[in-house]
């Protein structure tokens, strides 16, 4: 064992100082030990912000620029990818491990859905991870190690609900399965490090926005949850620090630069068959949008020049740095756009490219977190123009089922039912990431996300 207390973090995305008093289980904590608003990351997505959790370093030093990015090296544009090789720097687990070994002692990891799973340096890790047919067919399910702990815990627990974690049907019941995952590979395996992820949060924050009367209930029933977590954690004698990856905001404005650069001879698209697909090779300029940041790449100085007076002159855009420049958020990277937009607090970029909505892709109209060159909340929507969308569904299913290729495009093109963000920093700090600690020494050495690894190697007792 190692000389301090085992740590489990439970990643509360969303929650805020201004949120803390609808959630009776994570204020408790707080009381008797310490929290406070910390200093998130740009950009303040998932990805990004766990990297930084996990390894202690900004984006320039850990290469995670966003929940996606263009790979210059396939000309394609990738998001939610889960390979833990795509991560630099010596995670949490890693600098534990490492620490750990050279006295002699024993440490165990787990991370049950924290992102950047697969091939982490972990001893029990559970991640969602669909299978995929030759014939396009696409079967939910999840992964684990080893090899028998995601079905173990499937047939206590039921089919992970894949509905429920993204989609017009996400909600409480996937951070529900979660909370419930981790409380039992807690009390079964006692780990040193235990991460924890739980989204719920995030989706009716982003489709109805923070300042919603829904949301002090939707804080509440996530908090029921985290209860079910902290309660494995104190059955082992674990520590629990809980925080949020960013706050949301409520957001009245869009930017799409894609079209932006389209109507400037930019932006070249492929026609085809299943509409217009973004085309980076014949593209001078393309936009990778992720919430309220955008990574614009370009073919040469004339085209980033252009691109970059286009996009300055929009109402919704509150910076754009360009080369040396932006280090200033800690994005000057290789992975990073040639030109680095940052939205105004009430704006967020989206990714569509196309003029004409006859034009779109097939996949627009689809939850496709693979396909699309860019972040799409609109998947959080049933398309409101549709006219008996729960026949439209029915009829799909009824399809899959029969083993008929389909697709279900129930997902709304327009951006603008958008109704919350997140990315940059917030006006407030009340408004951005919080920390709550059983430790009541963490407000005063936790500021920012970059500051939990130090934190918990301590509590660990295995710091260099």
């Amino acid at each position: 064992m190692s000389t301090g207390r085992p740590v489990v973090w439970i990643d509360v995305v969303g929650l805020t100082a201004r949120l803390l008093p609808h959630a009776p289980t994570l204020a408790a904590i707080a009381k008797a030990g310490s929290s406070r608003s910390i200093a998130g990351v740009v950009p303040g997505v998932t990805c990004t912000a766990q990297a930084t959790a996990l390894t202690g370093l900004a984006p320039s030093g850990h290469g995670v620029v966003g929940n996606g990015w263009f790979h210059r090296d396939t000309g394609e544009v990738r998001f939610w990818l889960q390979s833990h090789a795509l991560v630099g720097g010596e995670t949490v687990e890693q600098a534990a491990r490492r620490v750990a070994t050279a006295r002699g002692a024993r440490f165990t990891a787990a991370r049950v859905f924290g992102w950047f799973a697969q091939g982490a340096p972990v001893d029990l890790m559970v991640t969602p991870k669909p299978w995929y047919g030759s014939d396009g067919a696409k079967v939910f399910g999840v992964h684990g190690h080893p090899a028998d702990l995601a079905p173990a815990l499937e047939r206590e627990l039921g089919p992970f609900p894949f509905a429920a974690f993204w989609g017009p049907r996400a909600g409480l019941p996937s951070s529900a399965w979660i909370a419930h995952a981790a409380a039992r590979v807690l009390r079964a395996h006692r780990p040193d490090f235990t991460f924890v992820y739980l989204p719920h949060l995030d989706y009716d924050l982003q489709r109805l926005g923070p300042d919603h009367p829904h949301t002090p209930a939707r804080v509440a029933e996530l908090d029921r949850e985290v209860a079910v977590v902290v309660e494995a954690a104190r059955a082992v004698g674990a520590e629990v620090t809980a925080f949020s990856e960013y706050g949301l905001v409520p957001v009245a404005t869009v930017e799409t630069p894609n079209r932006v650069l389209r109507d400037a001879g930019l932006l070249a698209v492929r026609e085809g068959p299943f509409g217009e697909t973004l085309d980076p090779f014949a593209s001078r300029a393309f936009a990778v949008c992720d919430h309220q940041v955008a990574h614009v790449h370009v073919a040469d100085a004339e085209a980033r020049a252009r691109a970059r007076d286009l996009l300055a002159a929009r109402p919704g855009v509150a910076r754009v740095l360009e080369g040396a420049a932006r280090a200033d958020v800690g994005l000057d990277h290789a992975r990073a756009g040639d030109l680095v937009l940052l939205a105004r607090p009430d704006a967020w970029f989206a990714y569509p490219y196309w003029r004409d909505d006859r034009r779109a892709p097939d996949f627009a109209r689809t939850v496709d977190i693979h396909r699309k060159p860019g972040y799409d909340p609109c998947e959080l929507f049933v398309d409101p123009a549709l006219r008996f969308p729960a026949l439209r569904v029915a009829r799909r299913l009824l399809a899959k089922k029969l083993g008929f290729r389909y697709r279900m495009d129930v997902v709304p093109l327009d951006p603008t039912l958008v109704r919350g963000s997140h990315g940059v920093p917030p006006a407030r700090p009340e408004d951005g990431p919080l920390l709550v600690s059983e430790d009541p020494a963490a407000a005063a050495s936790v500021e920012s996300l970059a500051d939990l690894k130090a934190h918990a190697l301590g509590r660990l007792g295995l710091r260099d």
